[in-house]
């Protein structure tokens, strides 16, 4: 009988668990999926961001705004590239993952705002972020720095030929 009532309350405990964490599991997922991905880049990330800000970021992206995805991605990308490792490759492999899911590679100054935010725990130095920001946009575009809905013309309508090209 003892057993029988051990049992029922690993049972809730697990199921109470999983619905619990489901949203931010499936938040993940589909960052995963979009990003074709293994979870452990998420995840180790959000390991290190500490349980409040890790919450904030999955349900930053646990809704279906492409926009948050691709802002999430960005975090990834600058956690990945500016973080832990900037070497050249890791540059080229964060700047082909992020285009092949169909995100633009380029980090602007409002997502590197939105990862100093969810990182805020590692004390990232934001003068030295934005001076690798600059370095890696200019890294990845022709002029060398990022074009932020601006063009030389003065407009905001760029070229498919152009897009293609910075993408």
């Amino acid at each position: 009988m003892i057993w029988l009532i051990l049992a029922t309350l690993a049972v809730v405990f697990v199921v109470g668990f999983q619905l619990l964490t489901a949203s931010s599991r499936h938040a993940v997922q589909a960052l995963n999926k979009r990003l074709q991905l293994p979870p452990v880049h998420i995840e180790s990330m959000l390991s290190l961001m500490g349980k409040e800000a890790a919450k904030e970021f999955t349900d930053y992206i646990a809704g279906d705004n492409d926009t948050h995805l691709h802002n999430g991605a960005a975090v990834l990308l600058i956690w990945q590239v500016l973080i832990v490792d900037g070497s050249d490759e890791n540059r080229q492999r964060w700047h082909g993952i992020l285009s092949r899911a169909g995100f633009s590679a380029l980090i602007s100054r409002q997502q590197l705002l939105l990862a100093l935010g969810f990182l805020r725990q590692l004390e990232p130095d934001s003068q030295e972020l934005h001076a690798l920001r600059d370095q890696y946009n200019a890294h990845f575009t022709q002029q060398g720095i990022e074009l932020e809905g601006e063009t030389e013309q003065g407009g905001n309508l760029v070229s498919m030929s152009e897009w293609r090209k910075r993408h």
